[in-house]
């Protein structure tokens, strides 16, 4: 499918670079449409013409240099051995036509270690969309490939939804908690990732109920799980696996004052407070696993507020810290 390159005006486009990637063949569309019963598969025949409106151009996006990423390193100070992997393809893409090939990757870790911030960053970071598929809910493969449209209230999988309803060729496409995903005798949840995984394969990547090939050769996998055993090993081979362990205690605090500053700056009221949180405060907020800790800042600087006081205390945490879940941190 075909590509050719622009710089997008868009505000909300923060990287300059990007190609226009055709992601179907409108021709493709315009058979099938014309093949539909005239009273039938209306749902069908709606996303038939949704496509054929919107057009087959995606925006494919890329830095165009390597970008800074310090701040990423200091939000996510575990997460080192996956951001180095993300620059050397940021890398590899400048100075050519071609667009970002990342590796599928396995960020595989116990929960609340920021494996799902890690991924909105990462998307953020490339300037473009980011899908989140929760493995832990799925019954059946058709939530990532489409289900067939002969069955009743069937609709687009996933990865449809995200290229073709989407702005971006090369989405960042989070399956969460993939070790979590329930199979049964007549489907299997990871089946559609065997040939989507495969850069190939995905080239003509088929949606079961659409039935027109799809270009997902350009979408950003990103895999979480707790405990990769459960993982079927073709899938495995598939991708770079990095080990994501708990932060050390003085990570712990960097991340917790990192999202400190992070939730002053965002907010107008965040003025009225300190610059900088006490020592307590982040002795408090490092015990918590970080996905715990914004919500742990957002009640303190709320009693903060109630006490009228510029400055969060430890008491104005919720329990300080106290049953909830801990991180296991590393010496």
């Amino acid at each position: 499918m075909e590509s050719r390159s622009l710089v997008p005006q868009t505000p909300s486009l923060k990287l300059p670079i990007a190609n226009l990637r055709s992601v179907f063949r409108p021709n493709d569309v315009e058979r099938k449409l014309a093949k539909l019963p005239a009273r039938d598969h209306e749902m069908l025949r709606a996303t038939y013409e949704r496509m054929l409106e919107r057009g087959p151009e995606r925006f494919q996006v890329k830095p165009s240099g390597i970008p800074d990423m310090e701040a990423l390193y200091e939000q996510l100070p575990n997460f080192a051995d996956a951001l180095d992997d993300v620059k050397r393809h940021v890398a590899l893409s400048q100075d050519a036509s071609d667009g970002i090939e990342i590796t599928p990757m396995l960020l595989l870790g116990p929960p609340g270690i920021g494996k799902t911030h890690f991924a909105r960053q990462l998307a953020e970071l490339l300037g473009t969309g980011m899908s989140l598929v929760p493995m832990s809910s799925m019954t059946a493969g058709w939530l990532l490939s489409g289900a067939s449209s002969q069955w009743k209230g069937s609709k687009p999988g996933k990865v449809f939804e995200a290229i073709v309803d989407g702005q971006y060729a090369n989405p960042v496409i989070v399956v969460d908690e993939i070790d979590k995903a329930s199979a049964d005798a007549q489907y299997d949840p990871l089946g559609a990732l065997y040939g989507l995984l495969e850069h190939d394969t995905a080239h003509a990547f088929m949606d079961e109920f659409a039935e027109v090939a799809i270009d997902a050769s350009q979408v950003i996998w990103i895999m979480t799980a707790n405990d990769e055993r459960c993982i079927p090993e073709p899938i495995l081979n598939r991708m770079n696996v990095f080990e994501i362990d708990a932060p050390s205690l003085d990570q712990a605090r960097a991340i917790a004052r990192n999202l400190y500053k992070g939730i002053r700056g965002e907010h107008g009221w965040g003025r009225r407070f300190d610059d900088e949180p006490a020592d307590d405060v982040l002795d408090c907020l490092a015990e918590l696993a970080p996905r715990e800790m914004r919500r742990a800042l957002m009640t303190g600087f709320g009693n903060a507020r109630l006490a009228h006081r510029e400055t969060i205390l430890a008491e104005d945490l919720p329990s300080c810290g106290k049953g909830k879940s801990k991180i296991g941190f590393l010496n």
